[in-house]
């Protein structure tokens, strides 16, 4: 049997692994009986955990809000997982970066030695490469997902991917993270429309307005965003016609190289978006396969203007700036004076 301490700490764990509790389920998990975890459960409200309790069928006990934050209890793979989420949270999302390291130096301090070389490891042998700054702020973020969580509506200034800044209001719905960007699916109140954000593109942190009664969201939430995502927003789009179910040309198309649905039973759509005509090349030429153009014939000139230059850059010595032009102008003149 557990040690009071111990089965106290245990106790604390469980109520914060999960909503409710009934007393015989938390007896038979500390193989003690309900009065011992009725006198457990007082013990933790003197430490400060708001423990709730709740009579009849269907009672049990709650880990409720309090006024102040109660000790968290983590057991070894939550210790190491949250370690680990620290430090790889901070190339993606700015403004936390001082937080995270105060929170990792705490926990450095209370792990055991065989935790704290699990929870290092990856650290300890990654290098860290050139990413650029992180693409979202954690407090716009954090902001934007309180709006989604409590339907408030959202007031912001936003700039497209040409620069150009719009007043925009909305009812947010969803908050999606695709790569190390992070978007904001809403229904904007000007357009009469669902619309996607880019959550860096948005200036400042969003005021809040009125609550707002929560529409009826996109049949398919996910496919949405992947499609406001990887293909709606760019400037550069087509669309391609493949031989082959979406199932099995998923695990040889990246899935960053554009939007795979299906068409028919043996054939395939893919929607490839790109900021240019360089990139959008570069993705088709991902796709590997022979495809039928569906939409984005007017790109095609563009495209072939991108080739025929990147033909030229493959073929050595042209386009150098060396004396061989000029020798090869002068060849003709010298067999003119031999003449």
């Amino acid at each position: 049997m557990l040690s009071t301490s111990a089965r106290l700490l245990r106790l604390a764990s469980l109520l914060q692994s999960r909503r409710h509790w009934s007393g015989a389920a938390l007896a038979e998990t500390l193989e003690v009986d309900t009065r011992t975890v009725r006198r457990d459960v007082d013990r933790l409200r003197e430490l400060g955990y708001p423990v709730e309790a709740s009579a009849g069928i269907g009672g049990g006990y709650s880990l409720g809000r309090g006024a102040d934050l109660p000790p968290l209890v983590l057991d070894d793979d939550e210790a190491v997982a949250l370690a680990m989420a620290l430090r790889v949270a901070t190339a993606s999302i700015g403004g936390i970066e001082d937080t995270a390291l105060r929170l990792l130096a705490k926990l450095d301090q209370m792990l055991p030695a065989r935790l704290r070389r699990r929870a290092s490891a990856l650290h300890a042998v990654t290098i860290a490469l050139r990413m650029g700054e992180p693409l979202a702020n954690a407090d716009i973020l954090t902001g934007i997902a309180t709006a989604c969580r409590d339907c408030l509506t959202l007031e912001f200034t936003y700039r497209d991917h040409h620069g150009a800044a719009s007043r925009r209001r909305v009812e947010p719905l969803r908050v999606a993270s695709y790569g190390r960007r992070w978007y904001l699916i809403a229904w904007d109140l000007s357009r009469s429309d669902w619309r996607t954000f880019r959550i860096d593109r948005i200036v400042a942190r969003p005021s809040t307005g009125a609550v707002f009664a929560a529409r009826t969201q996109p049949a398919d939430v996910a496919a949405y965003l992947e499609r406001g995502i990887a293909y709606a927003p760019f400037a550069c789009r087509v669309t391609l016609r493949l031989r082959g179910s979406a199932t099995t040309l998923a695990s040889r198309i990246p899935t960053w190289c554009g939007i795979l649905e299906p068409d028919g039973a043996s054939h395939s759509l893919l929607r490839v978006g790109a900021d240019s005509i360089e990139t959008l090349v570069a993705q088709l030429a991902m796709v590997g396969q022979d495809a039928e153009l569906i939409e984005g014939q007017e790109l095609v000139p563009q495209m072939e203007s991108v080739l025929s230059r990147l033909g030229t850059t493959l073929v050595p010595g042209v386009g150098r700036t060396q004396p061989t032009t000029t020798a090869r102008r002068s060849k003709p003149r010298s067999r003119a004076k031999r003449r």
